[in-house]
């Protein structure tokens, strides 16, 4: 079959090594990393390269997850969509919701990193508003306050930093896509902002199964033509899909 794949570039040389694997043929288009603080700007991107995409493929693959509802309301047109069941990428870096659930279970918002987050921003735990420049965060800040209000938006601007407040930052590292340089500085870098380290072993299975075909529905979401992409807030089914009569998938 031939693909067209659409991916945050934070995945891309697990996507690279995939698809350099893969029985199928893939075409891969990668958005810039960061840019699910702005949910709008991301959603705009991502439906604008697949309503350009020619119908001679057989599925558009998304590597993302649902990244702050930057995928919320992803429409497909004549091609379906596949999409891992994720709430973000710490799902898909570590290969399951079952171990995002066992390692972040208990607090869901704890900071982490990784490798291929180091070597394409050179900084670490860039995934909250913390972790963003001023005006970046002051772009956070009004979009939280257009979609829920002031109010609400402090309230989910307060809780993202109490993040900051663990006394540990969590290291996902990937057998074969480990670099050792970028450890020892993930444990200098804990170490200076006065915290202990925890290493975490990932799994490349939601990158491999998404590029091979391997869809099952507890995992991946298939949009049909003519649905869209709906979040369910939930850390079972995640993402639905919504045709317009109901959800349906």
């Amino acid at each position: 079959m031939r693909f067209k794949m659409i991916s945050c570039e934070v995945f891309a040389r697990l996507v690279y090594h995939a698809a350099a694997k893969s029985p199928h043929i893939l075409d891969i288009e990668f958005t810039e990393l960061r840019s699910h603080v702005n949910p709008d700007k991301l959603r705009g991107q991502i439906q604008t390269i697949i309503d350009s995409t020619p119908d001679h493929y057989d599925a558009i693959l998304l590597g993302y997850g649902l990244c702050g509802n930057g995928t919320a309301g992803l429409k497909a047109r004549s091609i379906p969509l596949i999409i891992p069941r994720a709430h973000d990428c710490c799902t898909i870096f570590l290969g399951s919701r079952q171990a995002f659930l066992e390692h972040f279970g208990q607090n869901p918002s704890a900071p982490w990193s990784s490798v291929c987050y180091y070597e394409r921003l050179g900084e670490w735990c860039p995934d909250s508003a913390a972790g963003l420049s001023a005006s970046e965060q002051a772009g956070y800040r009004e979009e939280l306050i257009r979609k829920y209000g002031e109010e609400n938006a402090e309230y989910i601007i307060d809780m993202m930093a109490l993040k900051n407040n663990v006394g540990f930052l969590t290291f996902i590292g990937i057998e074969g896509f480990e670099n050792p340089d970028i450890r020892d500085s993930f444990i200098k870098y804990a170490k200076e902002n006065g915290k202990d380290t925890r290493f975490i072993t990932g799994s490349t299975r939601l990158i491999d199964a998404l590029i091979n075909g391997d869809w099952n529905d507890g995992e991946f979401l298939k949009v049909p033509p003519g649905a869209e992409i709906s979040p369910v807030y939930d850390h079972k089914i995640i993402l639905d899909a919504d045709n317009g009569n109901g959800r349906h998938g």
